[in-house]
């Protein structure tokens, strides 16, 4: 009797695992579209003019689901609007840890990983019931600094910076630069991400050459320019519109990807209808063909100042006198005074190396077919490229070369 009762509870429990899997799967579904509807939203805010353009929608939006998590009232519906979190608050929390988890997990044949840590002036108290959310959910581990003083405001400032480039790997230096941290700072929310892979199919560097790169069509400039050619050249995922070619190029391990759409006119065309839906339609079409592929070799560094954009894009309240973040403190005495963001990509022969990092500074108030003839994947102008996570969707990075020696 004792053997069949033991028989039964597992029976019946195994069914309830997979249901808490399940639930948790989708939970992390919710977060990650979420997160991307809001990567493409940002991206129209920051693609106006012809500068190359690059961000982890990953980190800001990270850095401020921790910030949203202390928000009430009026702060919290824009910032939920913003940023297309769930409503449901055991949905997001329990998505953005999965998806955390999923980012951080070991034996991988890249590099990836996330940090989150909040920096909290050491005579301002923070809510219990706040910093065990933040911890618990996000892996947010709280660090007591001085803010008031202005000596310790500067070594914190360093500690602050020091954090970040261990993170990334000293990708992401001087985050938070002087001044940006004042005697009114107390509180500052940090996020950190670094990525390295190598191409599953590498570029031979002996084939790297020198050609031209047509930033306008009156414009050129001299690139290296990397190729993947041969009388049988490999089969990558593929597709194409009226408006543009888009290919895969898959990481070692195939986990993560880069998928980058090239216009077949102008840049500006593209990105006037470009959309988290318009990028699940491409992705639904990939389809293996052999492709000869033309990328040129490219490394720059973006950093932003994101208040304006945000505020753009009807989220004012959080910055203003009339925030309310009493879920962090119990009072309504903070507001964030900007965020920052600072990103680093370089893309060469061997692979991908991406990094950045996001900060919140608080203050009180005052299917294509397969097909066997190969085509010509040549980015030679401006084009998109994002960097995904496959298993979950999430796009970690994203970015625009407009001129890649820039």
């Amino acid at each position: 009797m004792k053997r069949l009762k033991a028989c039964l509870v597992l029976f019946f429990s195994i069914p309830f695992i997979f249901l808490l899997s399940s639930s948790s799967e989708a939970n992390a579904d919710k977060v990650v579209s979420a997160n991307n509807e809001f990567t493409f939203d940002l991206y129209s805010k920051l693609s106006g003019g012809r500068d190359n353009i690059f961000f982890s929608p990953y980190s800001i939006s990270t850095a401020l689901v921790m910030t949203y998590e202390g928000a009430r009232g009026m702060t919290a519906h824009e910032m939920e609007k913003v940023l297309h979190f769930p409503k449901d608050s055991n949905a997001r929390r329990e998505g953005f840890l999965e998806l955390i988890n999923e980012i951080n997990k070991k034996d991988k044949k890249y590099q990836l990983h996330t940090a989150n840590t909040l920096w909290v002036e050491k005579t301002y108290k923070l809510l219990d019931e706040y910093l065990k959310i933040i911890d618990k959910y996000y892996q947010g581990k709280a660090t007591n600094v001085g803010f008031i003083d202005q000596d310790e405001r500067e070594r914190s400032r360093l500690m602050i910076n020091q954090r970040v480039e261990r993170h990334t790997n000293n990708k992401i230096r001087e985050l938070i630069k002087p001044g940006m941290l004042t005697e009114d700072t107390r509180l500052v929310l940090t996020n950190a991400i670094y990525f390295k892979g190598k191409w599953q199919i590498q570029f031979d560097k002996s084939a790297t050459k020198e050609e031209d790169f047509k930033i306008t069509p009156e414009k050129k400039a001299k690139v290296p320019m990397m190729r993947i050619t041969g009388i049988n050249p490999p089969e990558f995922n593929y597709s194409e519109t009226e408006d543009l070619q888009a290919i895969e190029l898959p990481y070692d391990g195939s986990e993560l990807s880069m998928l980058i759409l090239l216009p077949k006119g102008s840049l500006e065309d593209v990105e006037k209808t470009l959309s988290y839906q318009k990028i699940k339609d491409l992705r639904n079409r990939l389809g293996k063909r052999p492709v000869i592929v033309y990328l040129p070799r490219f490394k720059f560094e973006r950093g932003y100042q994101l208040k304006p954009a945000l505020i753009g894009m009807d989220m004012p309240t959080a910055f203003s006198d009339a925030a309310d973040f009493s879920g962090m403190d119990g009072t309504k005495k903070l507001k964030i005074a900007d965020v920052i963001h600072k990103a680093f990509v370089e893309v060469n022969e061997e692979g991908t190396e991406a990094a950045a990092a996001t900060g919140v500074i608080m203050v009180t108030k005052a299917a294509v077919h397969e097909i066997k003839k190969p085509v010509t994947f040549r980015a030679d102008h401006p084009f998109i490229f994002i960097i995904q996570h496959n298993k979950t969707g999430a796009i970690l990075f994203i970015g625009r070369v407009y001129e890649p020696g820039k």
